[in-house]
């Protein structure tokens, strides 16, 4: 990141009561390219992040209302977007006054009369902590987004299912609401690696995968991959006869479009078991395992009929609960 790109992502709040001061930080850092805003005190300071996060925080150590120390504290303490810089403006030079304002939390410090170099390069020393910090969130983001993804896939995996499915299960009790689930397996998918090979099977698993999600409404339904050639979809919001009808479109999707493998149209079809919950009549004992049972027992039965069918039906009518 350059230094012109820098300035422009790490705002600046500069916080001293003394208004020469803060028009001379102002002044330096803007012609350095930043962006500044000032406030007056702390407590104005503390408002000020209500509207807007700032990234580096400038502040006098003595001040009105709320002085630096009690100004870094605060911020410390509350939930922000980011990590904030915070660099102590002080007359106080002793060992004991610095170790007490970075005790407090302060990152850094300047001694008044402030020189403009100085203060340039403890700034930039701030915004290469921000950026490490920054890298360093996205790449542990990155971690938690693989370990929950199929690799082959790249939809949710079975670690991913086994975790949220439940929660699913629990707010759909909770607040009465239906939730329905599709069992989605390939027919003859043995054939197609015998006939066409495994980075031929292992295409139509990923094409299947992104064709299911480009059907599903994003950010409310979400399709995992259960195991081998089966994908399990799960649909909240959603009663047992909504999801039949959605799984009737999947099915379709699949079977009426070939798979481009290589420049080769291979057809595909799928079954589709289906089964869901109506939220006012959840009971205690639907579980993940008696759900994906239930919604297994209908793929059966899709299979025992000629595969490429969708079948399925409410938990509580197979039940007999």
């Amino acid at each position: 990141m350059t230094e012109n790109t820098a300035s422009v992502s790490f705002p600046i709040l500069v916080v001293e009561d003394n208004p020469v001061t803060r028009k001379i930080l102002e002044k330096n850092l803007t012609r350095a390219g930043y962006h500044v805003s000032s406030m007056g005190n702390g407590r104005e300071a503390l408002e000020a992040f209500k509207d807007r996060f700032f990234p580096i925080v400038l502040s006098d150590w003595l001040m009105p209302d709320m002085d630096g120390i009690q100004l870094c504290r605060a911020i410390r303490e509350k939930s922000l977007p980011g990590y904030v810089f915070f660099i102590l403006l002080t007359s106080k030079d002793s060992k004991d006054d610095i170790v007490q304002g970075l005790n407090a939390g302060a990152d850094d410090y300047l001694t008044k009369p402030v020189l403009a170099a100085e203060l340039m390069a403890r700034i930039r020393t701030g915004i290469r902590i921000l950026e490490l910090e920054k890298s360093l969130k996205s790449a542990l983001e990155e971690i938690k987004t693989l370990s929950v993804t199929d690799p082959l896939t790249g939809c949710y995996n079975r670690r991913y299912l086994q975790v949220h499915l439940p929660k699913e299960i629990q707010r759909s009790r909770r607040y009465r609401r239906p939730l329905s689930i599709i069992l989605c397996d390939i027919d003859h998918f043995k054939r197609i690696n015998d006939t066409h090979g495994h980075t031929a099977g292992d295409k139509v698993l990923k094409s299947l995968a992104h064709r299911l999600a480009g059907l599903i409404r994003k950010d409310i339904d979400w399709v995992s991959r259960f195991g081998g050639e089966e994908f399990l979809l799960v649909f909240p919001e959603t009663d047992c006869r909504s999801a039949l009808r959605a799984a009737e479109r999947l099915r379709k999707a699949i079977a009426e479009k070939a798979f481009d493998l290589d420049g080769r149209g291979v057809r595909v079809t799928a079954s589709f078991g289906i089964t869901g919950v109506e939220g006012h009549a959840f009971d205690e004992a639907i579980s993940f395992d008696a759900l994906i049972s239930e919604a297994d027992h209908h793929l059966y039965e899709a299979k025992k009929a000629g595969r490429n069918r969708a079948r399925g039906a409410p938990y509580k009518e197979n039940t007999g609960a």
